[in-house]
Order: C-alpha cells, then sequence, then structure tokens
C-alpha cells in the first residue's frame, strides 16, 4: 500500500472493505508526522541564525527518515494482521476438531491485530522529541509544521492504541489482555503529555 498513490488509498478507505482501516490510518498519521518533522529540519539547515543547530537537524533528518518509512511499511503490516483474523473466522466448524482449529486461529490472529497497532503506537511516540527539537531550535518560519507533527504523532498512538483495545476483547489470554491494557495506559498517557509539552512552546 506503501506505493498507493493517495487517492488509490482514499479511494480503497472509503469502500466498505475493513482493509485497510483505523490502524492502517494511524500509521499514516506517524508516517506525515515523521514528514513534517523532517521537513522543518531540512528548511532549518544551511541557514545561518540556526548554525548552532545543524549537526542536531541532520540527526533528526536521518532519525525521522527511518521512522516514516518504518511506519509506511505499517501501514499494509496492519491490514495483512487484520486479515488473518478475518481468514481464522471464515475457518469450517462443523467437527470439535475444526472448532478447536478455528478457535485458537481466531485467539493467535486477535493477538497479532493487536501486537501490530502496539508497534504503530510505540513508533509514532518515538517522534515527539525530534518534533520537540524542531518546534524550539529548528526554523520559526516553521514551527506550525513542527506543531503539527506533534498533534499528529498524539493521533498516531491513539488511533494505533484504540485498535489494540478493540482486539483485546475477542482475546482468552488474561495475562495477554493484562499486559496490553497496561502499556496502552501507559503509552496513552505519556503521548497526551508529550503533545501538550511541544504545543505549549506554540507562541500563537
Amino acid at each position: 500500500m506503501r506505493n498507493f498513490t493517495l487517492n488509490d488509498f482514499t479511494e480503497k478507505l472509503a469502500s466498505n472493505s475493513p482493509v485497510p482501516g483505523g490502524g492502517s490510518v494511524a500509521a499514516v498519521c506517524g508516517t506525515l508526522s515523521a514528514a513534517l518533522t523532517e521537513m522543518v529540519a531540512n528548511l532549518t539547515l544551511g541557514k545561518k541564525k540556526y548554525a548552532e543547530f545543524e549537526e542536531e537537524m541532520n540527526c533528526i533528518i536521518e532519525k525521522t527518515s527511518l521512522l516514516r518509512n518504518k511506519l509506511l511499511d505499517y501501514i499494509e503490516k496492519d491490514s495483512n494482521a487484520y486479515n488473518k483474523v478475518m481468514e481464522a473466522y471464515k475457518m469450517p466448524k462443523e467437527t470439535e476438531e475444526e472448532k478447536h482449529l478455528r478457535s485458537n486461529a481466531i485467539e493467535e490472529g486477535s493477538k497479532g491485530a493487536a501486537i501490530v497497532p502496539f508497534e504503530i503506537a510505540e513508533t509514532a511516540y518515538e517522534i515527539f522529541p525530534l518534533a520537540e527539537s524542531v518546534v524550539k531550535n529548528g526554523n520559526s518560519n516553521a514551527i506550525t509544521d513542527g506543531l503539527i507533527a506533534a498533534m499528529l504523532a498524539r493521533t498516531a498512538v491513539l488511533g494505533g492504541i484504540l485498535n489494540v483495545q478493540i482486539n483485546l476483547d475477542y482475546i482468552t489470554d488474561v495475562d495477554f489482555v493484562t499486559k496490553y491494557r497496561a502499556l496502552t495506559d501507559e503509552l496513552k498517557a505519556k503521548a497526551c503529555e508529550y503533545e501538550n509539552k511541544v504545543l505549549s512552546y506554540s507562541p500563537f
């Protein structure tokens, strides 16, 4: 999906197909967040006014480029994870053995469909300190781009978390569910706090 045009992706998203869905959109938001952060860093390079931050901006460009591409891959990974759940539900359930195999497949598929969006959320969270840096030390003419990057990062994190939480309702492994409920609660709080921190630098 990373090679789709924007029109192709939104047409597919708007259709009655369940994939791509919210998890893939969370990954898109993360990708856009990383790209905006990278743009501000690029707009800062070569400016005498920001010469002391040259090394910092180069480091940010390197990190955001990696995050941007990682999140692009997650757009399809999330859809693939959900497809496995749908395939599991289509398995035969006539005999006890078939029911058992189907139940296990649904459980494992649901775990995968929870893990992938959690990884999206974790990856998107890594953008916050980079967005903060470009807002504080980057080209002031592009400060709003850095602020929007932080907002998009929060959307990516919370979007990923919502997709984790809905899949937890279909998982019977209590330890797994308990673990990911705690992890998502913590990450959600941290993301909202970090977004507020970055936005506090806004002069508007």
